[in-house]
Protein backbone atom coordinates (compact mmCIF):
# COMPACT_ATOMS: atom_id res chain seq x y z
CA UNK A 1 0.00 0.00 0.00
CA UNK A 2 1.50 3.75 -1.04
CA UNK A 3 1.60 6.41 1.70
CA UNK A 4 -0.33 9.49 -0.24
CA UNK A 5 -0.45 12.61 1.24
CA UNK A 6 -4.16 13.16 2.96
CA UNK A 7 -4.43 9.87 4.19
CA UNK A 8 -5.44 8.32 7.85
CA UNK A 9 -3.54 6.26 8.82
CA UNK A 10 -3.29 3.91 12.33
CA UNK A 11 0.45 3.84 13.79
CA UNK A 12 2.42 2.88 16.84
CA UNK A 13 4.36 5.45 18.48
CA UNK A 14 8.75 4.53 18.22
CA UNK A 15 10.54 7.20 19.54
CA UNK A 16 9.68 10.19 21.30
CA UNK A 17 12.48 13.56 21.09
CA UNK A 18 11.85 16.80 21.51
CA UNK A 19 10.76 17.65 18.49
CA UNK A 20 8.45 15.75 18.06
CA UNK A 21 7.47 11.34 17.76
CA UNK A 22 8.17 8.58 15.29
CA UNK A 23 5.30 6.52 14.60
CA UNK A 24 5.62 3.15 12.49
CA UNK A 25 3.02 3.28 10.00
CA UNK A 26 1.98 -0.14 8.21
CA UNK A 27 4.51 -2.59 6.50
CA UNK A 28 7.78 -1.30 9.00
CA UNK A 29 7.14 2.77 7.37
CA UNK A 30 7.99 5.62 9.98
CA UNK A 31 7.31 9.02 9.36
CA UNK A 32 7.63 11.91 12.52
CA UNK A 33 5.11 13.73 14.09
CA UNK A 34 6.47 17.00 14.68
CA UNK A 35 5.26 18.71 18.17
CA UNK A 36 3.27 21.16 16.34
CA UNK A 37 1.38 18.84 14.98
CA UNK A 38 0.44 16.38 18.25
CA UNK A 39 -2.45 18.88 19.70
CA UNK A 40 -4.49 21.86 18.69
CA UNK A 41 -3.06 23.86 22.41
CA UNK A 42 0.70 24.22 22.86
CA UNK A 43 2.60 21.20 23.68
CA UNK A 44 5.50 21.89 25.88
CA UNK A 45 6.73 18.56 26.28
CA UNK A 46 5.99 15.64 23.89
CA UNK A 47 5.81 13.39 27.02
CA UNK A 48 2.98 14.86 28.26
CA UNK A 49 0.46 13.86 25.40
CA UNK A 50 2.36 10.21 24.33
CA UNK A 51 3.85 7.33 25.22
CA UNK A 52 6.02 4.23 23.56
CA UNK A 53 3.76 1.85 22.02
CA UNK A 54 0.67 4.28 21.92
CA UNK A 55 -1.76 3.85 19.37
CA UNK A 56 -2.33 6.46 17.75
CA UNK A 57 -4.75 7.83 13.61
CA UNK A 58 -2.40 9.79 11.88
CA UNK A 59 -2.66 12.23 9.18
CA UNK A 60 0.01 12.20 5.79
CA UNK A 61 0.62 15.70 5.79
CA UNK A 62 3.91 15.31 3.17
CA UNK A 63 6.02 12.68 1.78
CA UNK A 64 9.78 13.96 0.52
CA UNK A 65 11.07 12.72 -2.23
CA UNK A 66 14.38 10.98 0.35
CA UNK A 67 11.50 8.91 1.85
CA UNK A 68 10.94 11.29 4.74
CA UNK A 69 7.04 11.31 5.96
CA UNK A 70 5.80 14.29 7.48
CA UNK A 71 2.40 13.04 9.85
CA UNK A 72 -0.24 14.75 11.95
CA UNK A 73 -2.39 13.65 14.67
CA UNK A 74 -4.82 16.83 15.26
CA UNK A 75 -5.19 17.07 11.31
CA UNK A 76 -6.42 13.35 11.76
CA UNK A 77 -8.89 13.93 14.07
CA UNK A 78 -12.44 15.16 12.73
CA UNK A 79 -14.10 18.57 14.16
CA UNK A 80 -17.60 19.62 13.90
CA UNK A 81 -18.11 22.28 11.83
CA UNK A 82 -19.49 24.14 14.42
CA UNK A 83 -16.39 23.72 17.01
CA UNK A 84 -14.01 25.99 14.28
CA UNK A 85 -11.22 28.76 15.50
CA UNK A 86 -13.41 31.70 15.80
CA UNK A 87 -12.08 33.96 12.96
CA UNK A 88 -9.82 36.87 14.21
CA UNK A 89 -11.71 40.24 14.39
CA UNK A 90 -10.35 43.06 11.98
CA UNK A 91 -7.75 44.77 13.89
CA UNK A 92 -7.98 48.45 12.67
CA UNK A 93 -5.20 51.43 12.79
CA UNK A 94 -7.19 53.96 14.60
CA UNK A 95 -7.54 52.39 18.20
CA UNK A 96 -11.30 53.54 20.02
CA UNK A 97 -10.50 56.19 22.54
CA UNK A 98 -11.97 57.48 25.46
CA UNK A 99 -13.09 60.53 26.23
CA UNK A 100 -9.38 61.87 27.62
CA UNK A 101 -8.02 60.79 24.34
CA UNK A 102 -6.39 58.13 25.28
CA UNK A 103 -6.19 54.53 23.59
CA UNK A 104 -8.05 51.47 25.72
CA UNK A 105 -4.47 50.44 26.84
CA UNK A 106 -4.17 53.62 28.53
CA UNK A 107 -1.38 55.29 26.49
CA UNK A 108 -0.59 58.84 26.07
CA UNK A 109 -3.57 61.03 25.02
CA UNK A 110 -3.30 61.51 21.00
CA UNK A 111 -2.26 65.10 20.00
CA UNK A 112 -3.54 66.50 16.56
CA UNK A 113 -0.88 67.18 13.60
CA UNK A 114 -1.55 70.58 13.86
CA UNK A 115 0.88 71.16 17.05
CA UNK A 116 3.60 68.78 15.10
CA UNK A 117 6.73 70.10 13.23
CA UNK A 118 6.90 69.78 9.77
CA UNK A 119 9.86 67.33 8.04
CA UNK A 120 11.12 70.77 6.75
CA UNK A 121 11.21 72.12 10.22
CA UNK A 122 13.16 69.60 11.55
CA UNK A 123 15.22 69.89 8.93
CA UNK A 124 16.50 73.19 9.24
CA UNK A 125 16.49 73.08 12.78
CA UNK A 126 18.69 69.86 12.40
CA UNK A 127 20.99 71.53 10.16
CA UNK A 128 21.30 74.69 12.09
CA UNK A 129 22.27 72.54 15.02
CA UNK A 130 25.11 70.69 13.19
CA UNK A 131 26.82 73.99 11.64
CA UNK A 132 27.08 75.30 14.80
CA UNK A 133 29.04 72.00 16.30
CA UNK A 134 31.14 71.61 13.33
CA UNK A 135 32.31 75.28 13.34
CA UNK A 136 32.73 75.22 17.35
CA UNK A 137 34.62 72.13 16.81
CA UNK A 138 36.70 73.48 14.08
CA UNK A 139 37.59 76.69 16.21
CA UNK A 140 39.31 73.68 19.38
CA UNK A 141 41.16 71.98 16.43
CA UNK A 142 42.62 74.95 14.46
CA UNK A 143 45.16 76.19 17.24
CA UNK A 144 46.47 72.22 17.52
CA UNK A 145 47.35 71.34 14.57
CA UNK A 146 50.78 71.62 13.69
CA UNK A 147 54.02 69.66 12.91
CA UNK A 148 56.51 69.08 15.17
CA UNK A 149 58.12 70.72 18.34
CA UNK A 150 55.77 73.82 19.40
CA UNK A 151 53.89 76.87 17.46
CA UNK A 152 55.81 79.05 15.13
CA UNK A 153 55.19 82.95 15.84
Amino acid sequence: MAIEVGTKLEGKVTGITHFGAFVELSAGVTGLVHISEIADNYVKDVNDHLKLEDKVLVKVINVDKDGKIGLSIRQAVDKPPGEQRPERPERSFNRDRDDRGRNDRGGRPFKPAANRMTFEDKMSRFLKDSEERISSLKKNTEGKRGGRGARRV
